[in-house]
């Protein structure tokens, strides 16, 4: 195998481990993200975690924009007002907390 052929398959394995974070990263988010909602909404304990749960299953691989639509969605159905910008800002800072938890090993 020459250098070069060593360096691609490296280049290949550090991009195969970053798609992997990544995808972590955004389930995690998407459960924060379903266990904040359920508490906005009144939901607790199993009730809470089976609703962050589908919110994960629901949205796997699917944009940040429908992500976006269906919380917003979530939260008018259940009678929750709250701005755009702030449910945009909830999604980032969560993002953060998943990204800080798995660099933590959590």
């Amino acid at each position: 195998m020459t250098t070069f052929e060593k360096r691609e398959e490296g280049f290949e394995k550090r991009f195969a481990v970053d798609e992997e974070l990544a995808f972590k990263a955004l389930s995690r988010r998407n459960r924060l993200l379903g266990l904040w909602l359920a508490q906005l909404l009144g939901r607790s304990g199993a009730e809470a975690e089976a609703y962050a749960s589908a919110l994960v299953a629901s949205n796997v691989g699917a944009a940040d924009e429908a992500l976006f639509a269906s919380l917003r969605a979530a939260l008018s159905q259940g009678g929750v007002e709250m701005s755009d910008n702030r449910i945009r800002r909830k999604m980032e800072e969560a993002l953060a907390e998943a990204r800080a938890a798995i660099a933590a090993g959590r």
